[in-house]
This record gives C-alpha cells, structure tokens and sequence, in this order.
C-alpha cells in the first residue's frame, strides 16, 4: 500500500472502523489531509451518491492496522480546480526530479509517477463526468495490459535467447572437443602413416637389395652355363676330329 504522501491520488481523512481499546481514535503518522472542496455549482444527493458509488468502485478503499485499531481511508469526492490541476504538474516534475527518473527509455519510476497521475486526473474527471472516468479507467487498464504484455514478450525473448545462448555455447564446447578428438586423431594417423611409409622404404630397400642379389647370381649361373657349354663344344669338336 503507496502511503498518501507519497501518492499523487487524494484521500479523504482516515477514519477509525475498530478500537479493541476504550481511547480516542488518533491519526496515523502519515495522515494527509484532503484538499478541501473547491467553490463551484452544488451537485444533487443522487449525483453525489452516484460519484462516491463509482469511485469506491475504481479505488477501493486503503485500510490498515495501527496497534488494535483498524483504520480504514476512502478516496477523496472532492472536486479540483485549474489551481489543483496546475499543482499536480509541479508535484509531477519535482517527483521526477527527487526520484531520478529517466527521460527516455524504460524506466518503472516514471511509469509509476505517472500512473500515479493518471489516477488522480481520473479521480477529477470522474466527480465532473462519471462516463468519463470509466473510459479514462478502461484506457488505462488496457495501457497497462498492453505493457503487461509487452513485458512478458521481452522477459520471454530474454530467457528464450539466454536459453538459445546456453545451447550455443554447450554445442561450442561439444564441437571444440570434437575438434580437440579429430585433431588427435589427426596425428596419431600421421603418425601411422609415417611409420607406414618408413616401414615401406625399408622393405623396398630390402627388395631392391634382394633383386640385385638375385641377378648377380643369375648372371653368375649364366656365366657358369655358358662356360660349361663352350668346353663342351670343345670337347665334342675334339672327339669328332680324334675319329676322322
């Protein structure tokens, strides 16, 4: 519950509802006074019964304990004047002021100013027009639910792009690790591969040794057949000329 001075909407005087004691009802340490009534043209029974009825309706009263007693405040029926409308303004810009409120932009202490003056220019415009108030009343509740509204739309796309932000850098940590896995995977290949390729010199070194091995033998066995085949020609020449 906003205290009335700190409220920009008027109350009446509190009045004492319940005392479990025997004392007289004493004023609340934030007791405001309401601005008395302005001059202006005297409102019928009816009119007047009809504007308390709808302004109950719009600002239900405030009610609050003090020790054992029960104190309960209703909303000021009042009319203002141009004199109450111009200080309400002045009472606005100091708020504004006191309180450091932003300029531009969101800011949820110039909203509550001015939702706060917003309730009080209802309040006036509801002791001159009931109609009108009401309408002023949906317009603000309406305000309000399309803020409301957007609120959750932005909360909502903070968390969803929190979450979304969350899953990017788990799935970036999962593919750095992935990388990390490949790029050992990598070398140990390499690795293999060299081996491999060493493995691979040795043996065409080892076959290359054995090929020459084997045609120099070759060469040797032909070297060795050919001469065998020379003496034997000799030796058939020898035996064919020894029977002529």
């Amino acid at each position: 519950m906003i205290p009335a001075s700190d409220s920009f909407l008027k109350y009446n005087n509190p009045m004492l509802i319940k005392n479990s004691e025997t004392e007289s009802p004493k004023q609340p340490s934030d007791f405001k006074p309401a601005t008395p009534p302005s001059k202006s043209k005297p409102a019928t029974s009816e009119d007047n019964t009809e504007t308390k009825q709808v302004l109950e309706a719009i600002f239900p009263s405030r009610e609050w304990m003090d020790g054992n007693q029960l104190w309960v405040q209703k909303v000021s029926t009042a009319p203002s004047t141009r004199a109450d409308v111009i200080q309400l303004k002045e009472q606005l810009n100091t708020k504004l002021q006191q309180r450091q409120a932003r300029l531009t932009g969101i800011c949820p202490i110039r909203r509550e100013l001015y939702s706060q003056c917003f309730d009080e220019i209802i309040r006036q415009t509801t002791i001159t027009c009931a109609e009108m108030g009401l309408l002023l009343l949906r317009v603000r509740d309406e305000s309000q639910m399309t803020i409301q509204t957007y609120q959750k739309m932005v909360e909502s796309s903070i968390l969803f792009g929190s979450g979304k932000a969350l899953q990017s850098e788990i799935e970036t940590v999962d593919l750095n690790k992935r990388v990390e896995d490949l790029e050992r995977e990598k070398q140990d290949l390499l690795k293999k591969m060299d081996e491999q390729q060493e493995e691979n010199d040795i043996r065409r070194k080892s076959e290359a040794r054995r090929k020459e091995v084997l045609e120099s033998n070759y060469k040797e066995e032909i070297r060795v057949l050919k001469r065998t085949i020379q003496q034997l020609k000799m030796l058939l020449e020898g035996s064919k000329t020894l029977e002529d």
